[in-house]
């Protein structure tokens, strides 16, 4: 049976931790000194049923900080494992992030609740399990940038700092995250016990995953491919989003795919300025196998090893499991470039397609890469040229004669719609997000929250991409390009 709370921890459930023990370590968060409440996300607490009265009471504080455990919720650190980089890890689980339970959202979806930083695990691995407050900042922005721009994410509901210190490269304040997702299930989950050769264990898994996150694929002739396929759509929908706005997500590994399809782990990502097909950002990533360009090709790859779980229970017949799952693997790429194409044309103003729309698309893209055009910049400013300027747009290619020749094109495939320019603007300017996270901006947050205690910058930032298709008078600077550098940015992974 699950544990319920009533009161202002709203109905607070277990329920992963109904699963046999091998599936968890129950552990509880090690108490800190000093917690003090950093941000409150309103809005999504109140979604869950946490008001902002009970984040910052001493009920409220202790749960976020680790310090106050809910009565019959055992907080519980999930077990997993992973291709990392392509190498087999047969042994990760959360090192640092332990669920303190679950919620239902008001529309009866499961929520789970972790706090991210709340002290070593059984699978630490001799690390500490902390988080410092550099990495916290950065995912709390970065997730909750990605929700207002209609990405699949976990969310940010709460940053605490800790009182202490923790020492990375330097001593930096402690702080704890608490996030939240619709599922921490990961494709490395399934390859853990498929590893060890459970295959009640994988049964076990995927029922849970079927009953919380897909609940359609039971009544399939073959719930266990139907599982496969909807993880499939939902990924493959996923990574098609990430594209759509110069996201790279920089350790796309097994562990950091997750069953639900919501992105997770906002550790060395970033957002591309000038666009390159090419680009890293992870300094851990030295062959270049989570570029942006990589990434559609590594979630086949990634789903494949999901797959490659499930061959007992999608048929008796080996061979028979192996040609399902194989077809539905090879899905992947369909979905993925019928998603991202569909996408595509909304953001260069398209309501009807084409046969020639992939290949304008491309030569945009091209025209882009050659002249080092900011990929956020060029598509915001296409608006402008419907609605009569192209100088904005121009201005971002140093050579304009490619991009001239594209708008040609561009403009006699619009010419063979009926749609009024302002609309059609207007629609382009809500898919096309004129604020992302800069590089440049998130770097100078962070400096001044860290080194300063300043929260100022940070709260700007928070602000306008929370609401990245309104442009705001006054706050241009979150759109301009960062100061050109001889050495290239890199991100690191936080832990």
């Amino acid at each position: 049976m699950t544990a319920i709370i009533p009161g202002p921890e709203g109905n607070l459930e277990s329920d992963y931790a109904s699963l046999s023990e091998g599936f968890f370590a129950r552990v509880a968060p090690t108490p800190v000194a000093a917690p003090r409440l950093l941000r409150w996300n309103e809005a999504l607490g109140d979604e869950l049923g946490f008001s902002a009265a009970w984040a910052e009471g001493a009920t409220g504080l202790g749960t976020l900080a680790g310090n106050r455990r809910l009565a019959d919720v055992e907080p519980i650190a999930m077990a997993y494992a992973g291709h990392q980089f392509g190498n087999w890890n047969p042994s990760l689980g959360d090192g640092r992030a332990i669920q303190i339970g679950e919620v239902s959202d008001p529309t009866g979806a499961r929520r789970g609740i972790q706090l991210k930083g709340a002290g070593p695990t059984p699978f630490s691995r001799r690390g500490d399990g902390r988080a410092a407050i550099g990495p916290v900042l950065r995912e709390y922005v970065l997730s909750e940038a990605m929700h207002a721009m209609g990405i699949p994410t976990t969310r940010a509901l709460a940053m605490v700092t800790t009182g202490e210190s923790v020492y990375r490269e330097r001593a930096e304040p402690g702080a704890i995250l608490t996030r939240v997702a619709r599922g921490f299930v990961r494709v490395g989950t399934f390859e853990y016990f498929a590893a060890h050769g459970d295959t009640d264990a994988v049964r076990s898994l995927a029922d849970y995953v079927i009953a919380h996150r897909y609940p359609e694929a039971a009544s399939e002739e073959n719930p266990y491919l139907a599982l496969l396929n909807e993880v499939v759509s939902s990924q493959a929908d996923l990574i098609g989003r990430w594209m759509l706005i110069g996201f790279i997500h920089g350790v796309m590994n097994t562990d950091n795919t997750t069953i639900s399809g919501e992105t997770i782990d906002y550790g060395p990502c970033a957002f591309m300025d000038a666009y390159d097909p090419a680009t890293v950002f992870s300094s851990i990533d030295l062959q270049g196998r989570y570029a942006y360009a990589n990434q559609a090709s590594i979630l086949t790859w990634n789903l494949a090893r999901l797959a490659e779980t499930l061959i007992e229970l999608v048929d008796l017949d080996k061979d028979r499991a192996l040609e399902l799952l194989t077809d539905g693997v090879n899905e992947v790429p369909s979905l993925f470039a019928d998603a991202w194409l569909a996408r595509m044309r909304a953001k260069i103003g398209l309501h009807t397609a084409e046969d020639g729309d992939v290949n304008l698309v491309n030569r945009l893209l091209d025209a882009m890469h050659q002249a080092t055009a900011d990929f956020t910049l060029t598509f915001r400013r296409l608006s402008d040229a419907v609605r009569g300027n192209s100088a904005p747009v121009r201005l971002l290619f140093k050579d304009s004669a490619e991009f001239d020749a594209w708008e040609s094109d561009w403009r006699a495939r619009l010419d063979r719609e009926q749609i009024s320019a302002g609309d059609r603007a207007c629609v382009m300017d809500q898919v096309n997000p004129i604020y992302i996270p800069r590089n440049h901006k998130v770097e100078e947050a962070l400096a001044a929250a860290v080194d300063q205690g300043n929260m100022s910058a940070f709260d700007d930032m928070l602000s306008v991409v929370s609401t990245p298709f309104d442009e705001i008078s006054g706050r241009e600077g979150f759109a301009e390009l960062g100061p050109k550098t001889a050495v290239p940015y890199q991100t690191f992974c936080g832990t």
